[in-house]
């Protein structure tokens, strides 16, 4: 009976643990000092709901899709990430543990033998032999103050914290690999113009060649045909060598060598993503980006350890304990009568530690003054980033409509020069200029399409969309 008047008080006290209140300032998210909304030329629907969209809603490029999928399965970052998030877990798990009683049995012989006169001044040695039996309660804190609770709080918001950040590295992986891809697209397409270019460049000087040995060309023509294939030349082995580095900087991203069997391509011109996501859209789906929510999950951990460090000014009552058996003989020692207990509740209050708890707690408070300027810093850097992606989109629109028609210009005005160099009217340095120009009109937009294409990426991302 006395044994479960005593196990009954401690299931009590531990019940006490489970609701006992926090010493933890009450959380309130800091208000972010940013507008309402985003200033956009763009007249588009509301995309509040634009983190509810797959990533494979955006990437229509089967090509492109499978490099995604590719790189979320292999990634190193993404794969350190998540071993990260399944860390944080086990700390969460381990720390919340404590806010239950644990218990361990054990069974164990102690013998002893004290000789004669040592001790209790005994003639004659005195010889010990015991075998114990027990399950302990190993020892475990009344969180009356919620010191363990916050404790547990903070490790959860960490672990949360962790979780986002897998997230930001996801969505940043599948932005990277968009733009990687478009870069490649870009660089294999001005590749392939500059091969065309230099054999063009290569025919023209040897025709120039030729017509010099017959007297109708001069040193000066060649010497131009020379220069112009010269420049093609180094033209085209620079490109090639950024393809190179762009298909290399691919692989890695993606975590290894290319697939083998990727399904054929979209060409630049023919890739499809929406340009109207961001306009009439509340700054509060910035709320909803994961570096923001792991900012905040930061803040909240902060918050939870200041409670931690105010208990430390207040009593910790820790209770120990055993029931089982205890014998002379093994074979005894579950016979009647061979019952036993132990109680060991302690109390533990702070006197003297020279300034290390009042220390502690201004560490806390300067932790959470920190965790809300990370905060806030995070919100208004979020907002300037979607705001520049805005401005970029709206911008590029514009400049790719420009490019198409100055392309389209320098098109007309090569065909052109080049009816009047076969009727005599032009010479071959018109004939030059002209086709540099129109490489360089394409050029020019190919390069503001691609970059049309991955700020439209990295918006969709700064949005918080690409978690489906």
């Amino acid at each position: 009976m006395t044994d479960r008047i005593h196990f009954s008080a401690m299931a009590l006290l531990a019940a006490c643990a489970l609701s006992a209140c926090s010493l933890a300032p009450t959380y309130k998210r800091p208000d972010a000092d940013v507008a309402k909304n985003w200033a956009t030329q763009t007249n588009a629907s509301d995309t509040s709901q634009l983190q509810d969209i797959p990533w494979e809603s955006l990437y229509t490029d089967a090509h492109l899709r499978e490099l995604i999928r590719t790189a979320l399965e292999h990634n190193h970052d993404l794969r350190i990430a998540m071993a990260r998030i399944g860390e944080a877990r086990a700390m969460w798990g381990v720390q919340g543990a404590d806010q239950l009683p644990s218990a361990t049995m054990s069974l164990g012989r102690t013998e002893s033998l004290t000789p004669a006169g040592v001790g209790n001044a005994s003639p004659t040695p005195v010889r010990i032999n015991r075998y114990d039996a027990n399950v302990n309660l190993v020892s475990f804190e009344v969180d009356f103050w919620g010191r363990v609770a916050d404790l547990t709080q903070a490790a959860k918001s960490n672990y949360q914290a962790t979780s986002e950040d897998q997230r930001v590295v996801r969505m940043g992986l599948i932005s990277d690999v968009a733009n990687g891809y478009y870069l490649v697209q870009d660089l294999a397409l001005r590749s392939q113009w500059a091969k065309q270019t230099t054999q063009g460049r290569q025919q023209w000087f040897d025709l120039t060649v030729r017509k010099q040995e017959l007297g109708a060309a001069s040193d000066m023509d060649v010497a131009a045909a020379q220069t112009a294939l010269s420049a093609a030349q180094g033209d085209l082995f620079t490109t090639d060598r950024n393809l190179q580095q762009a298909r290399n900087a691919l692989t890695l991203l993606v975590g290894g060598r290319l697939p083998a069997d990727l399904p054929v391509s979209v060409p630049l011109d023919a890739q499809k993503l929406s340009l109207a996501w961001g306009a009439n859209l509340s700054s509060d789906v910035l709320l909803r980006r994961p570096d923001v929510r792991a900012a905040e999950q930061r803040l909240m951990a902060a918050n939870a350890n200041i409670g931690v460090a105010r208990a430390a000014f207040l009593p910790r009552l820790q209770l120990t304990g055993a029931s089982g058996s205890a014998s002379t003989s093994l074979d005894g020692l579950f016979n009647p009568g061979s019952r036993s207990w132990s109680f060991i509740p302690t109390l533990q209050m702070p006197l003297f530690d020279w300034g290390r708890t009042t220390g502690n707690l201004d560490i806390a408070q300067a932790r959470k003054v920190q965790s809300v300027a990370a905060y806030e810093k995070t919100v208004q850097q979020a907002f300037r980033e979607v705001a520049d992606l805005l401005v970029a989109r709206d911008t590029l629109q514009q400049q790719l409509t420009s490019q198409t028609s100055w392309v389209q210009s320098q098109q007309q005005r090569l065909r052109v020069m080049e009816v009047r160099y076969e009727q005599g009217s032009a010479n071959q340095f018109d004939l030059l200029d002209a086709q540099r120009d129109a490489m360089a009109a394409q050029q020019s937009r190919v390069q503001v399409l691609r970059q049309l294409l991955g700020t439209t990426a990295q918006l969709y991302k700064a949005l918080g969309g690409g978690e489906g």
